[in-house]
C-alpha cells in the first residue's frame, strides 16, 4: 500500500484561548480529519515553532495529509497568526492553514453573501454605495462582516452599546489591518440608535445570543430599511420581526413594505456549508492552501449563487 494512504489525516488546531471550540473540532472530524489535536493559550510567539514541527516530521507525503486550524476569539490576532504560518512554510514541506475565530470569518460569510443575494434579487441592488449599519459590531463577527462589507464599497457604521470611544477604536482597528474605511457610531442612548437608522439602508445585528438591539419601536426609524440580518438565534429576537428561520422574507413593521428578514438559522445553515468545505478543501485539495475570510466569502457566495468581484 502506497505511504501517503496509510498515514492518517491530522489536524492541528492552535487557540489563544484556554478551550478550542467544541463545534470547530466537531466540524473538522466530519470533514475526514482522523487525529484532531487542540493547543491551547497559543501565543503569535508560538505559531513558527508549532507549525514547522508540524511539517518536518511527516515528510513531504505526509504533510499533504496534515493541517493547521486556528481558532480563538480575536480575529485581528488569528490574521496575523495566518500570515504567522505560512511565512514559517519551507517548501516542499508545507500544510494547509484555516483560520476561524469564534468562527466569525465564517458566519460573516454566510451573512454578508446573504444580504448580497436578497438585495440583487430583491432589490435589483448591489451593497456596493449602501448605507450599513452593523449593530453590535465591535464584536469578532461585526468586525469581519465590517470588512466584507467595506471591501465591496459599502459605507460601514460599526456601531457600540457602550461608547462612542469603543466604537472608533474598533473601527480605527478594523480600517487600519483590512485598508478599509468604515466610521464608529454609538447606539448607547434609543436617540442615537433612531439617528443611525434613519439612514441605514442594511442592517446588520451581530450582538451577543439573547440580546435585543432593534426593537419594533426602534424599526420605524429605519425608514430606508431594505434588509435587516441577525445572526442571534436565541431569544429574544436580536431585530424585532426576523424570525430565525427567515430567508428573504418580508419585514413585518418595517416602514418600506418590500423590507426583506434574513435570521440566524438562514445564515447559520450558510456557515455551516461554508466551514464544512474549507475543511474539506484544505484536506482534499492536493496542494498548500491559506483560508480566511476573503475565501470563506468566496464559498458562501458560491453557495447561495452570488458572483461578483473579490474582496478589495
Amino acid at each position: 500500500m502506497p505511504e501517503a494512504t496509510e498515514r492518517p489525516y491530522i489536524l492541528h488546531m492552535l487557540t489563544a484561548t484556554p478551550q478550542m471550540s467544541p463545534f470547530d473540532v466537531n466540524m473538522a472530524a466530519d470533514a475526514g480529519y482522523q487525529v484532531i489535536v487542540p493547543y491551547c493559550n497559543v501565543g503569535s510567539e508560538h505559531v513558527v515553532t508549532l507549525t514547522q514541527d508540524a511539517i518536518f516530521s511527516r515528510g513531504p507525503k505526509g504533510v499533504s495529509r496534515t493541517g493547521i486550524f486556528i481558532g480563538g476569539r480575536d480575529v485581528m490576532l488569528a490574521a496575523d497568526m495566518l500570515d504567522t504560518a505560512r511565512h514559517a512554510m519551507v517548501p516542499p514541506f508545507e500544510v494547509s492553514v484555516f483560520a476561524d475565530p469564534s468562527g466569525s470569518y465564517t458566519t460573516a460569510a454566510a451573512l454578508v453573501a446573504l444580504v448580497e443575494k436578497h438585495l440583487k434579487g430583491g432589490h435589483n441592488a448591489d451593497l456596493g454605495g449602501k448605507r450599513v449599519l452593523i449593530l453590535g459590531g465591535t464584536g469578532a463577527v461585526g468586525r469581519v462582516a465590517a470588512a466584507m462589507a467595506a471591501s465591496l464599497g459599502a459605507q460601514v457604521l460599526i456601531a457600540s452599546h457602550s461608547d462612542i470611544a469603543r466604537a472608533t477604536q474598533v473601527s480605527d482597528e478594523v480600517n487600519r489591518r483590512f485598508d478599509i474605511a468604515t466610521t464608529g457610531v454609538s447606539v448607547r442612548t434609543s436617540d442615537d440608535l433612531h439617528h443611525a437608522l434613519s439612514t441605514a439602508e442594511v442592517v446588520m445585528a451581530t450582538a451577543v445570543a439573547g440580546v435585543q438591539v432593534m426593537s419594533a419601536a426602534d424599526l420605524s426609524h429605519a425608514r430606508h430599511l431594505l434588509i435587516a440580518a441577525d445572526v442571534n438565534a436565541v431569544p429574544p429576537e436580536g431585530i424585532a420581526g426576523v424570525h430565525v428561520m427567515d430567508d428573504g422574507k418580508p419585514l413585518a413593521g418595517a416602514v418600506r413594505q418590500d423590507a426583506l428578514g434574513i435570521g440566524a438559522l438562514a445564515i447559520g445553515n450558510v456557515k455551516y456549508q461554508v466551514e464544512h468545505r474549507l475543511f474539506v478543501r484544505m484536506r482534499t485539495g492536493g496542494k498548500p492552501v491559506y483560508l480566511g475570510f476573503p475565501e470563506a466569502f468566496d464559498e458562501a457566495r458560491a453557495i447561495v449563487g452570488v458572483s461578483g468581484g473579490g474582496l478589495g
